[in-house]
């Protein structure tokens, strides 16, 4: 039962950060490049647009990645 408590700490701190994102977002400067890296694929041709966010995607991998270890031990 010890697992499941943490595990559950651990989606609700997940949760109120993305929502804490959400609500507050727009007034992180860099969460507003985030979509305009170098690395983000836009393809616009008529009636279609195609975005691929692929350094974007990378680093919030990355990042995850690192929340994911930090919290491991």
């Amino acid at each position: 039962m010890n697992h499941i408590g943490k595990i559950l700490m651990l989606v609700g701190i997940v949760m109120l950060i993305i929502g804490v994102l959400v609500t507050y977002g727009e007034n992180i400067p860099i969460l507003n490049k985030l979509g305009d890296l170098p690395g983000d694929i836009t393809i616009k041709k008529d009636g279609f647009v195609l975005y691929f966010p692929l350094a974007s995607s990378i680093i919030i991998s990355g990042i995850i990645y690192l929340l994911f270890k930090v919290f491991q031990r």
